[in-house]
C-alpha cells in the first residue's frame, strides 16, 4: 500500500504523537508498504528525510496557542507546494488530528480517492486553558467540530477507552476501534540503567522513582512532589528523577524537596536507559489517555504508580504491574511505598514487562495494516453499491 500520514507534529518534536507516528511508519515500511509523512517544518529537522514531506509551519503561532516550544503549528500549504506533493496515487490516508491536518487529509482524499483513517489521540477539553479564549467558548466550538470531523472519515481509532468516551461526549455515535500506541520493545528489553544513575549522581542501591514527560500544569507536578516528600519520610534514601521540560519546570524545580533531580529534556534514544534506571514510574496526572512514556516504562520493567486517570485504568493491573491511587499526595505516597516494597517489586517488574508485550511495534504495525485493508475493502464495497 501507498500510505499517507498527515500529522501536525513529527520528529524532532518530542511528544507521544510524533514518536508513535515515526514508529508506525517504520513498522509499516518493514512490512513492505510505502509510507509518506506530511508534517510541519521544524528548524532541527534532518537535511534528508526519506519519505517525509515538510509543510509550512509557525513557531510564533505555537507560542500564541501555548503549544510546547518544539511544537511548530502547521500552516495551510499553498497551491504551489500542494502541487509538488505526491498525493494522487495514495491508497489510504491517516491523520491524528481533527483540525488543519485532518482537513488536509479529507481534501487530499478527494484528489486520490483514498479513504481516511483518524486516530483520536487527545482529550482536548483538558487543554483548553492554553487557548486564548474562555474555556466555555472553547468547549462549545471544539466538541461539535471534533464530532463532525469523525463523521466524515472512514475509520475512527482510539488508543484507550477514555478517548472512546470523549468522542461519545462530543456527540459522535459511530464506530470507534480501540487501537493502542506502539513501543519498540527491542530497545527496552536490554536497556540497563546503571550508567544513567551514575551520570546523575544517584546511588546504585537507592530506591528511585521517575517521572518522564512534559512538565506542564495538567501533569499535577505539585501533587507529585508532595507525594514524593511524604514517601521519603518513610524511606529517607528514596530519590526522584524528573525527566523532561515544559512551562512548569522552573516553578517545580524551585519548590522541589530534597532528593529530587531534574534532568531536562533527553534525546529519545536515551529513554530506555532512563526508564531502566528507575524502580517505579510516578505520575500524578489525571488527564492522560495512553501516553507513550507509561507504556515505555512497562516495557523497561518499571511498575507504574499512577493517579487515577483514563490511561491508568487502561494500563495498570493492580498487583501485576503497578497501582492506581487517588490523586492526592497521601494516596500516591502510600502507593509508591507499596510498589517499592522489596518483597513485591521483583514480581511487579516482571509483570510490567509481560504486560507491555501487546504494544510491541511489529504486533501493532500488523494490526494497523489490517485496519487499512478493512477500510479499503469497506470503501470498495460502498463504491460498488453506490453505482
Amino acid at each position: 500500500m501507498r500510505i499517507g500520514i498527515v500529522t501536525a507534529t513529527y520528529l524532532p518534536s518530542r511528544n507521544g504523537v510524533a514518536t508513535s507516528t515515526a514508529l508506525y511508519a517504520r513498522g509499516l515500511r518493514e512490512r513492505g508498504h510505502e509510507v509518506r509523512i506530511f508534517a510541519p517544518r521544524h528548524p532541527q529537522q534532518p537535511p534528508h528525510e526519506e519519505g517525509v514531506y515538510r509543510l509550512n509551519s509557525s513557531f510564533a503561532g505555537a507560542r500564541a496557542l501555548g503549544a510546547p516550544a518544539d511544537y511548530p503549528v502547521l500552516l495551510l500549504p499553498g497551491p504551489r507546494l500542494t502541487a509538488r506533493l505526491p498525493l494522487r496515487d495514495l491508497d489510504i490516508l491517516h491523520t491524528m488530528h481533527p483540525f488543519l491536518a485532518g482537513r488536509l487529509a479529507l481534501t487530499w482524499s478527494r484528489l486520490s480517492g483514498a479513504p481516511v483513517v483518524f486516530t483520536a489521540h487527545t482529550q482536548y477539553d483538558q487543554y483548553l486553558h492554553y487557548a486564548p479564549m474562555p474555556r466555555r467558548v472553547g468547549r462549545a466550538m471544539l466538541r461539535p467540530h471534533v464530532a463532525a470531523f469523525a463523521r466524515r472519515v472512514d475509520t475512527v481509532l482510539a488508543p484507550g477507552h477514555a478517548m472512546v468516551e470523549m468522542l461519545r461526549r462530543y456527540g459522535f455515535g459511530g464506530a470507534v476501534q480501540l487501537f493502542p500506541n506502539p513501543v519498540d520493545l527491542a530497545a527496552f528489553r536490554e536497556a540497563r540503567g546503571e550508567a544513567f544513575r551514575a551520570e546523575y549522581g544517584l546511588p546504585q542501591d537507592a530506591p528511585l522513582a521517575m517521572y518522564l514527560g512534559r512538565l506542564a500544569p495538567e501533569k499535577n507536578l505539585d501533587v507529585l512532589l508532595r507525594a514524593f516528600a511524604r514517601a521519603r519520610v518513610s524511606r529517607p534514601d528514596l530519590r526522584l528523577l524528573i525527566v523532561g521540560d515544559g512551562p512548569s519546570r522552573e516553578t517545580a524545580q524551585a519548590g522541589a524537596p530534597a532528593g529530587v533531580t531534574f534532568t531536562g529534556p533527553l534525546p529519545y534514544a536515551r529513554v530506555p536507559e532512563a526508564l531502566a534506571a528507575a524502580d517505579a514510574f510516578l505520575t500524578a496526572s489525571t488527564s492522560e489517555v495512553l501516553p507513550m512514556s507509561m507504556i515505555e516504562a512497562l516495557a523497561a520493567g518499571t511498575p507504574l504508580v499512577a493517579a487515577q486517570s483514563p490511561a491508568a485504568l487502561d494500563l495498570v493491573q493492580a498487583g501485576l504491574n503497578g497501582t492506581v491511587t487517588e490523586a492526592t499526595p497521601e494516596a500516591l505516597a502510600a502507593g509508591l511505598l507499596d510498589v517499592l516494597d522489596p518483597t513485591r517489586l521483583p514480581v511487579l517488574q516482571a509483570g510490567a514487562r509481560a504486560s507491555a508485550a501487546q504494544y510491541d511495534l511489529p504486533t501493532r504495525a500488523a494490526a494497523l495494516e489490517e485496519v487499512y485493508a478493512q477500510t479499503l475493502t469497506r470503501r470498495q464495497t460502498q463504491s460498488r453499491f453506490s453505482r
